[in-house]
């Protein structure tokens, strides 16, 4: 049975991420207050074998294609541990561990831990690794929430985003899950 995931199309939910790790003012992060026209919010595990295969290194390969066209000032990019098991190895210090593996600790870090985490549940995410693109103010809609988006597929949806075009790529993997 094929289940339905992600809000591709909706309103994006305000964060509800307990914990930030860095990157955040007290008081948390709020998507209404971003100044970025663009989100991109990437939730992972530590202990995930796709999240470090995939997931983080297409996290930085989007935010170098971006920089490279002048592009990475334009969007925030937000990693949240979302930690809905193995919680006694998914911890807020593996968190930063991964982060910093990956040369990422310019950007926000949230952990979210529990039977099933407030991002997971908000963005009604299959698991990890997960991405979700939101777009400008002030109607921040989903334009993609899936597992494995891919750089270049991300990279032409920010910028249709910008343009100020609904954004999602034909070929994007938004909503997709698990099988």
């Amino acid at each position: 049975m094929k289940q339905d995931f992600g809000i591709v199309g909706r309103p994006a939910p305000e964060l509800r991420v307990p914990v930030w790790l860095s990157g955040v003012e007290s008081g948390g992060l709020q998507i209404a207050e971003i100044e970025q026209p663009v989100i991109y919010v990437f939730g992972f595990q530590s202990w995930c074998p796709g999240c470090h295969s995939h997931g983080f290194p297409a996290l930085q390969e989007t935010k170098e294609k971006l920089r490279a066209k002048g592009l990475d000032g334009q969007v925030k990019f937000i990693v949240v541990q979302t930690a809905f098991e193995g919680h006694d190895i998914n911890t807020a210090d593996a968190a930063r561990e991964s982060v910093a593996r990956y040369g990422l600790t310019d950007i926000a870090l949230g952990h979210d831990s529990g039977s099933w985490p407030t991002l997971m549940a908000d963005y009604r995410t299959g698991g990890t690794p997960w991405t979700v693109i939101i777009g400008p103010r002030p109607a921040r809609i989903v334009a993609a929430d899936g597992f494995s988006v891919d750089p270049d597929t991300a990279v032409v949806t920010i910028e249709r985003l910008l343009a100020g075009s609904p954004g999602t790529a034909p070929d994007a993997t938004a909503g997709t899950g698990p099988a």
